[in-house]
């Protein structure tokens, strides 16, 4: 193991997983009750978005959330798994990182839309976007931060679209076996 990769502590890898369990543990505890009692006021607000839309998301069920961060987890342990066995110069890693700190701003921008809290606005500003800014700063002082692009913003945003999508259709695959 060289120098740089005793560098990247456990806290900057497995820190990851440990933020987002965090995080999500918000939206656990608030998801199934907001979305209950906000479907309504949403609809009327934003009358553009389709009723399909409104129907599914009031279709899912405090169980098939939970299965949905389960699944999140299993994601996101792998990545960082990922980013320890490499000393977190793994590409995989960085982005489920970068992911981490912007679906950050995606919650912040989503309480700023509404004017008022949102599942996982509290935790972005005190756990979030602190260990998101943090893991990079020490993976930058040990050399091994990939130079952020936009291209790997891009990529960041990618990956966390695409884990929730996959994540909630296991999420729903298990609902339907059930």
């Amino acid at each position: 193991m060289t120098r740089e990769q005793n560098d990247v502590s456990a806290a900057v890898t497995w820190g990851l997983l440990a933020a987002w369990a965090l995080h999500d543990t918000e939206e656990l505890v608030m998801v199934p009750r907001w979305v209950r009692t906000r479907v309504p006021e949403l609809r009327k607000r934003f009358p553009r978005v389709p009723e399909a839309a409104w129907r599914r998301l009031e279709a899912v069920d405090a169980r098939e959330f939970r299965t949905a961060v389960a699944a999140m987890a299993a994601v996101l342990a792998a990545a960082v798994a990922d980013g320890h066995r490499t000393g977190g110069r793994s590409a995989v890693y960085q982005t489920a990182l970068n992911a981490f700190g912007l679906h950050g701003l995606v919650h912040l921008a989503q309480a700023a839309t509404m004017r008022g809290y949102t599942p996982g606005s509290a935790t972005t500003p005190l756990v979030v976007l602190p260990f998101t800014v943090w893991a990079r700063g020490r993976l930058r002082r040990s050399g091994v931060l990939r130079p952020a692009r936009p291209r790997d913003l891009a990529q960041g945003l990618g990956f966390a679209a695409a884990a929730t999508v996959l994540t909630h259709a296991v999420a729903q695959g298990a609902r339907r076996r059930r």
